[in-house]
């Protein structure tokens, strides 16, 4: 079996391996403030979502960057 390799060229900024962490949290905030719009009113249509409520910019990512494999194939390998 050959070793393998990821398809697409771009690498995180930071040093944090993913936000699933910050994710879990923005959604259970969100899901949070939804049950209780829903138990205290009932109103479904002023629910709100993960953008609303949690900033992307205070994750632990910074976002991703493409870089070139001929010049740097050593973040393609896994």
């Amino acid at each position: 079996m050959s070793g393998s390799k990821k398809k697409s060229p771009y690498a995180s900024i930071t040093s944090a391996r993913s936000e699933k962490a910050d994710k879990r949290l923005a959604n259970r905030r969100d899901r949070r403030i939804n049950t209780n719009k829903l138990r205290s009113r009932g109103d479904d249509e002023n629910l709100v979502d993960r953008k609303s409520t949690s900033n992307v910019w205070t994750f632990d990512k910074d976002g991703k960057r493409r870089f070139d494999p001929s010049i740097e194939p050593k973040p393609l390998r896994k």
